[in-house]
């Protein structure tokens, strides 16, 4: 990558800054931002230079997503789940595709949806369902085959972007098979419905409504043209449904001390000892947290999916979304009692900064993964409910 998708990531964090307390009032979704993104190329990120894209790595990706999220961390979370996607399908190289038995024609309509982000196209995620979370083994969507294609049918939660994004990854499992789950690209149209679902707690702005379909794809948009492919993806390539995330609460741990020390200086509270304590632990706290992800980064660009590297990508979202969440908090208490009126930076940042812990895979389900494997056992395979 490049240096450009960085400074551009720098250059447009202000702005979204700036827009960041009227879309969380509101609930409203930054569609400004997102055509920011567009006109800076950044949906290209992930997608191979081949293919008009940027070719960023893992580590470079983390970087931008960090930079983002101190603007906005519900812009650098939709635009994390892009990310997710292209990455993921431009990660497979010739070998992989060669052992997952991924035909010729799926490797030509996965570099048409690739060339399609790094022409501002942008792909939300639609796995998550009510009852089930992210698991997809226990996933109530369901596909068949017809001869137009792939008939899908469910309905799916937490979907960000829902409504404003030009395709959907859809995770599904197979009618005719339960224990077979595969993934999709399903644009945008008819055969989807949004339900306004989403007033939350924190990351008010990401439109993370239902998703129903009822609806028909070309053949083509079964990802890998191969049947059961999601489960041994998602092993594959953890980095993509754990780690990502984990970049992003950085971000928002970071923008919560730049916005406390904005906020003591104003109100001349620097000089209290306290109060600069708070501070030194915020900022070194955060500033470990971003250093393991930049470890995991680094040993999934070098090593992905070795066993080692999996344990960094663990440990770098647990760290992330706890560190995230304790670190407004302190920096909120620093504050003061004037931090905590709706508006304020602060306030909207520690509730932001709170949803860390709970995306997939959440802070206890990390915890246990990293205990298992201290244990000495095989934390995907020995847990007492499926991972995924």
């Amino acid at each position: 990558m490049t240096v450009h998708a960085l400074e551009a990531a720098r250059r447009l964090a202000p702005r979204f800054a700036a827009r960041a307390a009227e879309h969380d009032r509101d609930g409203s979704f930054p569609v400004d931002d997102f055509r920011d993104l567009r006109e800076a190329g950044l949906f290209g990120l992930m997608v191979p230079r081949a293919l008009g894209g940027l070719e960023a790595s893992f580590a470079e990706y983390t970087a931008v997503a960090t930079e983002l999220a101190r603007g906005n961390g519900a812009t650098a979370l939709v635009f994390n789940m892009h990310a997710s996607v292209t990455g993921a399908l431009g990660a497979v190289t010739e070998e992989l595709a060669e052992a997952l038995g991924v035909p010729d024609e799926a490797l030509a309509a996965r570099d048409r949806l690739l060339t399609a982000a790094a022409q501002g196209s942008w792909y939300a995620v639609a796995m998550s369902e009510r009852g089930a979370g992210a698991r997809l083994s226990q996933l109530s969507t369901v596909y068949e085959a017809t001869d137009e294609g792939w008939h899908l049918k469910g309905s799916k939660t937490f979907c960000s972007g829902a409504g404003h994004a030009d395709g959907y990854l859809v995770a599904a499992r197979s009618a005719a098979d339960q224990s077979v789950v595969s993934q999709f690209l399903v644009p945008a149209g008819d055969g989807l419905t949004v339900e306004p679902t989403w007033d939350s707690l924190g990351m008010r702005a990401t439109s993370s409504h239902d998703l129903h379909l009822d609806v028909t794809v070309p053949a083509g948009r079964l990802l890998g043209g191969v049947e059961g492919l999601a489960l041994v993806v998602a092993q594959l390539m953890p980095h993509w449904l754990v780690a990502s995330y984990a970049a992003v609460y950085v971000g928002v741990a970071r923008a919560a001390i730049d916005a406390a020390a904005e906020h003591l200086n104003a109100r001349k509270l620097a000089g209290l000892p306290a109060v600069r304590a708070r501070l030194g632990r915020a900022d070194a706290a955060t500033a470990a947290a971003q250093l393991v992800v930049a470890e995991a980064a680094r040993r999934v660009d070098e090593a992905p999916g070795d066993e080692e590297t999996n344990r960094w990508v663990w440990r770098a979202k647990l760290l992330a979304g706890t560190t995230a969440a304790e670190v407004a908090a302190s920096v909120l208490e620093a504050a003061g009692t004037s931090a905590t009126r709706r508006g304020h930076p602060l306030e909207r940042l520690y509730r932001d900064a709170r949803c860390g812990s709970l995306h997939p895979a959440t802070s206890d389900v990390c915890a246990d993964w990293l205990g298992i494997a201290a244990l000495g056992g095989d934390p995907d395979r020995d847990a007492s409910a499926p991972r995924w």
